[in-house]
């Protein structure tokens, strides 16, 4: 079944961008942190913030964090999310969880195409089939050889069913849907708006990355006033490989 996107910012440090300003003041202040919250205002806040982030002094920022649910991404795009490393993940086990008629993502390119579309969801087909087989076929013969060692139907059952999805995942696509849970720190998510963001990247991480940034900055806009691509903040970064479209991608994300 074809499924789309959704991203849910679940959970974010109370008043993120108060935290990365009282970190920064407290490195020049006598006051402890409880006093510095205490005092400042709306529009110091504001200042400060923007102060650092025009400065590129980004360690304050690493005091916050926001948790995303993220659902209707396929595995392909999960590949490359996990290479940010310093974020915390918890996705959806294809060890634990069988995938009966999963869903998948169709690229639109593939999607808009109604000859290739077709070629598309006959191998989704053909990948759920070979998978049930081989997840029912894996299971009874776990089953059997541990009922034969003395095993009661039930345990056995349990065992058996884990073993076989464990192995039969192996025939399953890129394309199959998946959920996961995603928390970085505010530094971490510049760094991976920056990087994501881009017409460079692969159109799915686009697509979640940029709504990701649309629903922290209703969050905490001063600390992603500048966030995405190079081309909001200065010149495009990719050299020869530039999209050519800067000004426009700015634009989209100044806006955003």
């Amino acid at each position: 079944m074809e499924t789309t996107p959704r991203v849910d910012l679940i959970a974010h440090t109370p008043e993120p961008e108060k935290v990365v300003a009282a970190a920064a003041r407290l490195c020049y202040s006598s006051h402890g942190v409880t006093t510095l919250l205490d005092e400042m205002s709306d529009a110091e806040i504001k200042r400060l913030v923007g102060i650092l982030s025009d400065m590129g002094h980004q360690s304050p920022f690493e005091h916050v964090s926001f948790t995303f649910a993220i659902e209707g991404v396929s595995r392909s795009l999960t590949h490359q999310l996990v290479r940010h490393r310093i974020a915390s993940f918890s996705q959806k086990s294809q060890r634990y969880v069988r995938e009966g008629g999963f869903d998948y993502v169709i690229p639109e390119a593939i999607e808009e195409d109604d000859a290739l579309k077709i070629i598309y969801l006959k191998a989704m087909a053909d990948q759920q089939a070979a998978y049930d087989q081989l997840a029912d076929g894996l299971k009874e013969k776990h089953l059997k050889q541990l009922v034969n060692e003395g095993l009661s139907e039930k345990k056995a059952a349990g065992i058996a069913e884990k073993a076989a999805i464990e192995d039969a995942r192996y025939v399953l696509p890129n394309a199959c849907e998946t959920k996961i849970v995603v928390t970085m720190n505010a530094r971490s998510l510049l760094h991976f708006f920056n990087v994501r963001c881009c017409n460079r990247a692969q159109w799915e991480i686009r697509v979640m990355a940029t709504e990701m940034l649309r629903q922290v900055k209703q969050t905490a806009p001063n600390l992603f006033r500048v966030a995405g691509p190079d081309c909001v903040s200065g010149p495009c970064g990719e050299g020869a490989m530039s999209c050519g479209k800067s000004r426009e991608v700015a634009e989209q994300f100044r806006n955003l």
